[in-house]
């Protein structure tokens, strides 16, 4: 019976001087069996220099894993084999970076760290430089890659405040300690996209929707550096796989309702508009539904933030383009954000203040008509305000001279508007600074039409006159009342007034 089984067990290799290429590929060999365009045991010329076997050993560690140096050895130079076996070069060194190393501790791992950098570095250099299609292979095992480097769930963010502050105020920016790989491999994805190797209908088939949505999860990272690099990068994917655009809108705007709605933080708010910023200018004319719906509840919402102020720049830049290209959408703007005025806070006053004159510098007669008395009814209130930056914001619009034709065409309708909140100033405001630019506006209305100036003036004298007339009476009938009540008994429920 023994002798029926002896012969079908495994015999134990006889070559033994190759007990050095076996001991580093015996583990992976199931998996490096799968590869089965990578079978060769040299990548080197015929006539080149023969490779060490150490190097192949050094290779194979608990760290990386046996099936990323089965065939080729991932750390030979794209100079050194020939363009046939480039690719199957360029599957080995992704297939090696796929390996995450942990930064905490700047002495772990340290020479594995070296081999992973400079395999990317030589993967940057070679997709920069080449010229010939990238395989199938080669797509899917750098999205894989791309994914195992890059997706990650961030840690709760433990700041006190949202966004960078509400109050403008700037905090310390956080660095990702892995950066000296991650910076390599956004780099990598970058000209990997930005390639003309890439066949666009291959690369939307593995760019799909779930790694568009997990790219944009990304922007939410405490690292600038990062977020600069997924702004580049999503801007590229956006102008080469045009399918994918209504995607990436509607993701990004979920983005934005969910930071708006519900959380009140995101870190990338500005990085996505300013990505946006672009998408708005190349939008063709007329606008479709679509855009015009992102600017009204998208958009316009962002104001209602208390971070405004982290990506105001951005987003006045996206609702200006907006205008520019329809004005018909310059009165749902306006109206927009009067309806999310911030009344109690000053420093967004500030900011929606002069976010208002640049749309009014893009904004014709038509449209400013419809909307002209309640802008200006709240403009006035500012003129007013006991806060001295809003008061001064609000009269530095009048040096602008888009707005001020805009204001000479329907003066009699802004003049009497405007007229009792300067005199106001003139009587009761504490600033120098205020003072004096109220007076020069007054001068300037003056000027403007000055028998509709001094009517102006003589009613608001007149309403004056009046409101003091009305308290007055309502001081004397008090005073009546008081000496009536102080006469009469005390009796039952009735109400009796205590003089103090």
């Amino acid at each position: 019976m023994w002798k029926q089984f002896l012969p079908k067990l495994p015999k134990k290799s006889s070559a033994s001087g190759k007990g050095d290429h076996a001991s580093g590929s015996s583990p992976g060999r199931n998996a490096a069996g799968n590869a089965s365009t990578i079978q060769r045991t040299s990548s080197c010329p015929s006539g080149g220099p023969a490779r060490p076997a150490s190097s192949v050993k050094r290779m194979s560690s608990a760290v990386f894993p046996s099936s990323v140096v089965a065939g080729i050895e991932p750390l030979v130079p794209f100079k050194d084999v020939p363009n046939g076996e480039k690719p199957n070069l360029f599957v080995s060194k992704v297939s090696l970076c796929c390996v995450v190393f942990d930064f905490s501790d700047p002495n772990k791992n340290s020479a594995e760290k070296d081999f992973k950098r400079q395999a990317l570095i030589d993967l940057v250099d070679y997709v920069d430089s080449a010229s010939s299609r990238f395989t199938e292979p080669m797509v899917v095992a750098c999205c894989r890659m791309f994914a195992i480097n890059l997706f990650r769930v961030f840690p709760p963010n433990c700041r006190s405040s949202s966004s960078g502050g509400g109050e403008g105020e700037e905090e310390e920016p956080m660095f990702d300690p892995a950066w000296p790989h991650l910076h390599l491999v956004y780099d990598l994805l970058l000209k990997f996209i930005g390639s003309s190797s890439l066949d666009t209908k291959l690369g939307k088939k593995y760019f799909d929707h779930t790694f568009i949505v997990k790219l944009l999860e990304l922007f939410d990272s405490e690292d600038p550096r990062e977020r600069d690099c997924l702004k580049t990068i999503l801007h590229r994917i956006y102008g080469k796989f045009m399918v994918h655009r209504p995607f990436i809108r509607k993701a990004v705007s979920n983005i934005f309702y969910h930071f708006v709605f519900e959380t009140d933080r995101h870190n990338g708010i500005a990085e996505l508009l300013e990505v946006f910023g672009s998408v708005v200018s190349g939008f063709a004319l007329p606008l479709k539904e679509e855009h015009k719906i992102f600017l009204l509840r998208v958009l316009i919402p962002l104001h209602k933030p208390k971070a405004l102020g982290v990506y105001l720049q951005q987003l006045t830049y996206c609702v200006t383009q907006f205008v520019e290209k329809e004005p018909k959408l310059a009165s749902s703007v306006i109206l927009g954000l009067l309806r999310y005025w911030p009344i109690t806070n000053s420093q967004k006053e500030v900011m929606f203040l002069s976010e208002i004159e640049e749309v009014l510098e893009a904004t014709n007669m038509v449209e400013f008509q419809k909307f002209m008395v309640p802008l200006f009814q709240r403009i006035a209130h500012c003129i007013n305000s006991s806060h001295f930056q809003v008061a001064e914001r609000a009269l530095f619009m009048w040096n602008n001279d888009h707005i001020i034709s805009l204001v000479a065409q329907n003066r009699q309708a802004i003049v009497p508007i405007v007229t009792p909140a300067l005199e106001a100033n003139i009587q009761n405001h504490w600033n120098v600074s205020v003072l004096n630019l109220t007076a020069n506006v007054k001068k300037m209305l003056s000027e403007m039409d000055e028998e509709l100036f001094s009517t102006c003036l003589a009613n608001h004298k007149e309403d004056r006159e009046r409101q003091a007339s009305l308290q007055e009476k309502r001081r004397l009938a008090w005073e009546r009342l008081e000496s009536a009540a102080a006469f009469q008994p005390v009796t039952g429920n009735t109400a009796v007034l205590v003089s103090r």
